[in-house]
């Protein structure tokens, strides 16, 4: 593995415990029980949604135009850098949150999350400079299966921490969790460090003397001719389904578990157990993409979601919380086994349909279609569980989006991008 390569994949290691401690964990829990303290559950949990769909919208909207800037001659790793700044900067801020500042901490939140969500379109894009094209799938699934050890090391300081802040010296829990942001933050710019130093953007579009406007006109043309790059359309809608049926089920997850009677300790080692099982699984996928290749594989992914749905249908059956919580263990490891490697093996094939010297642009619509997923699952599973006043059904719903890209991803052929514009 050459330092490009590890370079690159040590950023996976950094930011990948923002994705734990401060999307998943730590940050909703600070939020909730501090920085929103006195107000009604059902609101601050709505405002904490409205953060997401803000930052969401906004990194939706300049995707495309910022990975476009991007792709000229030395812009990629300045913009990488900069939102990356914004990131952590914003992160370490948490720790200056007061009790009952919910409005400055929605604000630094959005900000760290477009900040996070920034530098992924540059830190995807720069997987086609850091190696050839043989070697992508091995090289991203190696960037999800060390992203979810180093994801563990800071959340388990972190909770560490917070159980037992007094023999650390600390006054109590809240002072635990601002050590917490600290350490997340500090952690993600160190492990950035190494790709700053080593990754170099090696292709590139020379830079115009008017470079927003031709942006513009290149990202127009782009659409336009998106006929041109059918292969790389048809994965990306393959991978908006597909990937929606992904985040649904992780989002999902504890607020199943909790329905299902399991407590929150039992959640959290869960949690910490899927993270470390989908570190070999994600690098199984990698070998096994060199084998059957990387769309097969993404095929047998969606398979077994598949039968992760359909078990899930099962689970509310049992009366017994004992053979819930076996079944849940069961669809847990389940999860870990592919969730890695999915999200790995899509990232390289798309980087193998695209043109190369377009790689920023292209990773910019790749993050709309990922941002935009996870909006038909939880609201179909909403509405089904609605019209038929069993949630089994609306979990069960849910196959629909992998059968759906599954089918388009049946129809992509994997050849480079740029072999298409004939």
């Amino acid at each position: 593995m050459t330092k490009e390569e590890k370079s690159w994949i040590l950023y996976d290691v950094a930011n990948s415990a923002y994705s734990l401690i401060i999307t998943a964990t730590i940050f909703p829990i600070f939020f909730k029980n501090f920085a929103a303290k006195g107000m009604e559950g059902y609101d601050s949990t709505a405002w904490l949604g409205y953060g997401n769909s803000i930052y969401t919208f906004a990194i939706a909207f300049l995707a495309p135009f910022l990975g476009t800037m991007g792709d000229y001659r030395g812009k990629k790793k300045n913009f990488f850098l900069f939102f990356v700044i914004l990131a952590v900067v914003s992160t370490l801020s948490f720790s200056f949150i007061t009790e009952g500042a919910w409005i400055h901490a929605i604000v630094l939140y959005v900000i760290s999350a477009l900040g996070f969500a920034g530098a992924n379109i540059f830190y995807d894009s720069f997987l086609i400079d850091v190696t050839v094209e043989e070697r992508l799938d091995w090289i991203s699934t190696n960037g999800y299966a060390w992203g979810y050890i180093g994801s563990v090391i800071p959340f388990i300081i972190g909770i560490v921490f917070i159980l037992h802040y007094d023999k650390i010296g600390l006054e109590g829990p809240l002072n635990a969790m601002y050590l917490t942001f600290i350490i997340t933050g500090v952690w993600w710019a160190l492990f950035t460090i190494p790709l700053l130093r080593n990754v170099k953007q090696k292709y590139f579009i020379e830079p115009s003397s008017k470079p927003i406007r031709y942006s513009f006109n290149r990202l127009t043309n782009t659409v336009k001719d998106i006929r041109k790059y059918k292969n790389a359309f048809i994965f990306l809608l393959a991978y908006f389904f597909y990937i929606d049926g992904v985040d649904t089920i992780i989002k999902m997850a504890v607020a199943f578990g909790t329905d299902l009677g399991i407590d929150a300790n039992t959640l959290i080692i869960i949690l910490l157990v899927v993270q470390i099982i989908a570190f070999p699984c994600a690098l199984i996928y990698g070998r096994l993409s060199k084998i059957i290749s990387a769309k097969k594989m993404l095929l047998v992914g969606i398979g077994i979601y598949i039968i992760i749905t359909i078990t899930a249908y099962f689970i509310p059956w049992f009366s017994s919380v004992s053979i819930r919580i076996t079944l849940f263990w069961v669809l847990s490891i389940l999860v870990a086994t592919s969730q890695g490697g999915i999200q790995a093996l899509s990232r390289s094939l798309y980087g193998k349909l695209i043109p190369k010297e377009k790689s920023a642009e292209f990773f910019g619509f790749y993050n709309i279609f990922g941002k935009f997923a996870a909006i038909i699952g939880p609201f179909l599973m909403g509405i089904i569980s609605q019209i038929t006043q069993n949630t089994s059904f609306g979990l069960l719903s849910i196959i629909i989006l992998f059968i759906i890209g599954g089918f388009f991803l049946l129809k992509v052929k994997e050849v480079r991008g740029e072999h298409e514009l004939l």
